[in-house]
């Protein structure tokens, strides 16, 4: 049974009046929503102490069956063998995800004490602490406790998808020719898989390079945007995999138009001198050098450079060169710039689709960069419902930030990602970044349709 008064009371709540069933006799009379929005947030704190905990028990469980392997002369590769099947028992789990929790354990209590410590703070849940143990799973010892180290200050105010760009970028930087050769090696197991599932469907899942699978995506995209645009009734999830599955099944027949690869890196990068900033492949997040010195050598692609001008201080955008081609709108495209492709809200990993009025042009927002922010379609809408509140609390060429302030009157702050520049020294100047456009070929399919 349910009983709302002693979450209340745990966090110093004050009880609202409950019949025997243990719900509110009315909503009038129920805890404040302020106060359960507080419950929530200290039962979340909770629950990340407690897998924290859970991490620590994990690790000496494994240390005490290695300690007995080693007295009974196990073999080292079998020493704690068993081990994980031990915690997906007591979890309730499969071996699989026993495995999972252990090596998680394992990377926490040796390798990464300040994310362990933000873990039980409650700062951070055990989903972000899998995101920064998996990202730095194959750095050596020392690049790991360096990662953990560079990450700290910063892991609770990002979403699930800003912290896996931002362990990524680092690893890159800590270990830039070993990402390389992880790069080959994962490309050289590209693969494509089918799962069935529930209700007569089925998920088929593609591994291939990550610039290849941008392209796919936005010419798809781009499908779906045009259908829904003159009226089709399919959803747009609909519409990208209907289209999908008619790409890949019907005869190819050909034309040939240009599609693009947007890269962000630092100009240095880009001259070819030595950096450890990893370049940015807008839609998917930072790559390791290797590759990106392979897209802007591809003998069949179109390069346009555009010029990024970044803060000194922070690294984030200011300002960009106007001239390029295939856009219309200038603001919208430096906006989206600015805030990279992930959604401006606090923990919101889905992609940007609208370039919103950070406040609505009915309440007087301007149609500036600062008055603008790039948005999901969700976020975008709910900000609209009643009690919500953005607001810009800086101007340019500061580092953008938004207070947002939802109807219970907590506030949570958003600010623009950097650019992917390296440290500048102790100047006035700015630094200057490069997005590279890179146009290359894809084939388009023309459809014949017989009675």
């Amino acid at each position: 049974m349910f009983d709302i008064s002693a979450l209340a009371g745990a966090v110093g709540c004050a009880a609202a009046p409950t019949d025997r069933s243990g719900l509110p006799v009315d909503a009038a009379l129920a805890a404040d929503d302020r106060c359960l929005v507080d419950q929530l947030e200290a039962l979340e704190r909770r629950t990340s102490a407690a897998a924290a905990a859970k991490a620590r028990l994990t690790a000496e469980l494994h240390a005490r069956r290695v300690a007995r392997d080693v007295e009974r002369k196990v073999p080292t590769a079998r020493r704690g063998r068993g081990v994980a099947h031990e915690v997906a028992q007591a979890r309730r789990e499969s071996p699989h995800h026993g495995r999972e929790h252990l090596a998680l354990a394992l990377a926490l209590v040796h390798d990464l004490p300040e994310t362990l410590a933000a873990l039980e703070r409650g700062d951070i849940d055990e989903r972000r602490a899998m995101i920064i143990a998996r990202e730095s799973a194959d750095l050596p010892r020392e690049d790991r406790l360096a990662l953990d180290a560079g990450l700290a200050g910063s892991t609770p105010s990002l979403g699930e998808r800003e912290l896996t760009v931002a362990a990524r970028r680092l690893a890159c930087e800590l270990d830039g020719s070993g990402a390389d050769q992880r790069s080959r090696r994962a490309r050289s197991r590209r693969r494509v898989t089918m799962r069935a599932l529930p209700h007569a469907m089925a998920r088929i899942s593609a591994e291939v390079p990550a610039e290849d699978a941008v392209l796919v995506w936005d010419s798809l995209s781009e499908h779906a945007d045009l259908r829904r645009s003159i009226g089709d009734d399919r959803g747009r999830d609909q519409v990208l995999a209907d289209e999908l599955v008619q790409r890949l099944v019907r005869p190819v027949t050909s034309t040939a138009r240009n599609v693009e690869v947007q890269l962000v890196m630092d100009a240095a990068t880009l001259l070819g001198a030595e950096d450890t900033s990893p370049p940015h492949l807008v839609g998917h997040g930072p790559i390791p050098h290797g590759v990106a010195t392979e897209l802007l050598a591809d003998e069949d692609a179109h390069v346009l450079i555009r010029r990024l001008f970044a803060h000194p201080d922070d690294g984030t955008l200011v300002a960009m060169d106007s001239k390029g081609v295939m856009f219309t709108s200038r603001l919208r495209r430096l906006l989206f710039a600015r805030d990279g492709e992930t959604c401006r809200t606090p923990w919101c990993d889905a992609p940007v689709r609208h370039g919103g009025h950070v406040t609505p042009r009915a309440r007087g927002g301007a149609t500036t960069l600062d008055g603008g922010q790039g948005l999901c379609e969700a976020c975008n809408y709910a900000k609209e419902s009643p009690g919500w509140r953005h607001r810009t609390r800086s101007a340019w060429p500061a580092r953008h930030h938004v207070e947002i302030t939802t109807p219970t009157g907590h506030i949570h702050d958003s600010h623009a990602p950097p650019l992917p520049v390296g440290a500048s020294p102790a100047c006035t100047c700015r630094t200057t970044a490069m997005t590279v456009e890179i146009y290359r070929p894809l084939r388009q399919v023309d459809v014949q349709l017989t009675a």
